[in-house]
């Protein structure tokens, strides 16, 4: 019986699912960048995907507001075993500048199981691409 090849090869390049709740969108811009030839996060084997159920990291931006917690929720449970959160940005971290408002919830691990947070606001591209570097190694830890 042969292994999976799929499977080895999600050790070292897993797809990233992009989940923005709102906010200023200064967060997507930096990813954007990440993914543009001066950064280039796809050199790491990396690739942004679209359906959930292929992804195996997170990457959440915005305030989560209590609007999107189901939405979420939903997207994190549709992601395969193992998988990997990160919450970019201090928005989606604490709240940010929206923080203590009535429709937003203080902080991505309030909802979900965060993994791997990147600060600023917003943070650097190449912040992001070691939060992702740090996710993949969480990933591989996680399979063994």
């Amino acid at each position: 019986m042969t292994k999976n090849p799929s499977k080895n090869i999600r050790k070292t390049s897993p797809f990233i699912l992009h989940f923005n709740s709102g906010g200023c969108n200064g967060c997507d811009i930096e990813i954007a960048a990440s993914l543009s030839p001066k950064f280039n996060i796809e050199k790491y084997g990396n690739l942004l995907e679209a359906s959930p159920q292929n992804a195996n990291i997170l990457l959440t931006v915005g305030p989560v507001t209590l609007k999107q917690v189901k939405r979420l929720k939903e997207t994190y449970n549709q992601m395969p075993e193992p998988k990997c959160v990160i919450s970019v940005g201090s928005c989606t971290s604490t709240g940010g500048v929206f923080k203590g408002l009535y429709n937003v919830k203080d902080g991505l691990d309030n909802v979900i199981p965060v993994d791997v947070y990147i600060a600023g606001c917003p943070p650097r591209p190449d912040e992001i691409i070691d939060g992702v570097k740090k996710a993949v190694e969480i990933l591989k830890s996680k399979r063994k």
